[in-house]
This record gives C-alpha cells, structure tokens and sequence, in this order.
C-alpha cells in the first residue's frame, strides 16, 4: 500500500460504512420513501415497507447509524427523514446506472439469442 492509499484509508472507511448503509432492499425503499415526502412517520413506514415493527426498527437503526436518516419525537410519534438532501440525490443517481446496467444486459442478451443454436456434440 502505498503512501496516499494510507492517507486515505479513513476516508474509505466511511465510504465503505456509508454503502453499508444502503446495502440492504428494505433500506432503500425506506429511503426512497423518504425522498417524495419531507418527513414521514413510524406508522406510515409501517404501512409503506409492510414490515413488522421490529423489523422496520432494525433497519431505522442501521440507517441512523450511518447517518443517512434522522429521527424526531413528537409525542408518541416518531417521524423519519433523510439526514442530507443529497442522499435523494445518491438514489436518483443508483436508478439511472442501474437502468444503464440493465440497457446494457438486455442488448447484451438480446445479442446473444440471436447467435445460432449450437447442435449436439458429434463426438460423443
């Protein structure tokens, strides 16, 4: 490892810790949940993720941890929002290289059922 790789390696780290974050389905759909309203409540992710509760808290839990969301009591409610409005952005940005990825896949299928059938082996 050379000297600017060790300089750097924090800064990796919390790079690392920030996809950790986004490394599971239901924590992202909660967070694109959260893109398309200001705040939303518990019960609201309840309904949206269709998750049990401890489940949904888990996942909450992972997503305060690595700083991706905040969390604000108001009497008995508990409502969520993205912790950086660039975090929308880092979503919007994943879908458009994934629909990419999935463009490229499909010409790449495409291309491949139109090779010719291969036949049996005559060796056999």
């Amino acid at each position: 490892m050379n000297q600017y790789d060790n300089d750097q390696r924090p800064l990796y780290e919390v790079k690392a810790n920030l996809f950790k974050g986004l490394s599971h389905p239901i924590r992202v759909s909660v967070l694109e949940v959260l893109t398309y309203r200001t705040e939303v409540s518990v019960s609201d992710l309840l309904t949206s993720t269709n998750l049990e509760a401890s489940h949904l808290s888990q996942h909450l839990s992972v997503l305060r941890r690595h700083n991706l969301v905040v969390a604000e009591r108001r009497g008995s409610q508990v409502f969520y929002r993205l912790a950086y409005p660039q975090v929308a952005d880092l979503l919007r940005v994943a879908r458009t290289l994934l629909g990419e990825i999935l463009q490229t896949t499909h010409a790449q299928l495409a291309t491949t059922a139109a090779l010719p059938e291969l036949v049996e082996d005559l060796h056999k």
